[in-house]
């Protein structure tokens, strides 16, 4: 197991946040907000689902269309923060109005620690599990941090949230990822525990690595995300999945999840009270 503590005696990983800053900002319907519109350079695409160098075709590729079918919620105002990850900035752009579509809940550094240390966790290991062309889904992705860093490191990405977020979500994903990572990543609506086998298909959808950061919490859908972790990991899959463990509930979701999956701590940031656990589904 390995053990990473926050404090004078190790760099926390909130330094990668850089600094956050309050942007108003109105939305228009389209794919992104008029101030800041995401301009599609044709020829740093693929037609193979790709992005980066401009090649001998300059056609959209499918996985662009289907990033820009979502319109971003018409939220008042925005903040934006700034991390830094393989490399590479990320700016991040969060609506103060959705707790969905924040880093959540976005308000306090401990709290944005649950993302970016999962972050730090892929950034860290990306050659042990193995991250080249892995095909992975984030369940409950929010403004789409732990999906961005993904793709920078060479994943085939899948970012699923509720409805109302998934306009932010590609915003983000498209201004972070768009000629900039070897695949570009995918946006999907996922209500946890509906439409699963519609949507997502055991026979067609198999995922190495399904990952997840701050979905337990408060809220009366924790069975209902449980269902929906198993449905999704297949005999190989591995869940990834980061939680600040804040109240009672929270304790009693990790021992159901124990019992469903063979469990590893593989981080803990006592001062935050953060966990990363491995899950890998019970087969006996």
């Amino acid at each position: 197991m390995m053990s990473l503590i926050c404090g004078p005696q190790a760099a926390p990983v909130m330094d990668v946040c850089l600094r956050s800053e309050q942007q108003p900002a109105h939305l228009q319907e389209g794919p992104s907000p008029p101030d800041s519109q995401i301009e599609v350079d044709e020829e740093a695409l693929h037609t193979d689902g790709s992005s980066g160098p401009p090649g001998d075709s300059n056609k959209i590729e499918p996985s662009l269309q289907s990033l820009l079918k979502f319109v971003p919620a018409n939220y008042a105002s925005y903040t934006q923060e700034y991390y830094l990850f393989a490399g590479k900035k990320i700016v991040i752009q969060e609506s103060i109005e959705s707790y969905g579509a924040v880093v959540w809940p976005g308000v306090t550094t401990v709290d944005v620690f649950q993302a970016t240390a999962l972050c730090q966790y892929l950034e860290e290991h990306t050659e042990e599990l193995n991250l080249q062309d892995a095909k992975i889904l984030e369940i409950g992705a929010g403004p789409g941090l732990v999906s961005i860093v993904a793709s920078i490191l060479g994943a085939q990405v899948t970012a699923t949230d509720m409805p109302d977020v998934l306009g932010n979500l590609q915003y983000n994903l498209l201004k972070n990822t768009l000629g900039r990572t070897a695949h570009l990543p995918e946006v999907k609506e996922l209500v946890w525990g509906e439409s699963l086998e519609q949507n997502f298909p055991k026979s067609t959808f198999y995922y190495d690595y399904v990952l997840a950061s701050d979905v337990v919490y408060h809220h009366y859908f924790l069975d209902k995300l449980l269902a929906t972790m198993v449905y999704l990991c297949q005999p190989g899959t591995v869940l990834l999945w980061a939680n600040k463990f804040r109240f009672s509930t929270d304790y009693e979701f990790l021992d159901k999840f124990k019992q469903v999956f063979d469990t590893t701590l593989l981080a803990e940031f006592p001062e935050s009270s953060i966990k990363l656990f491995k899950g890998m589904l019970k087969w006996d």
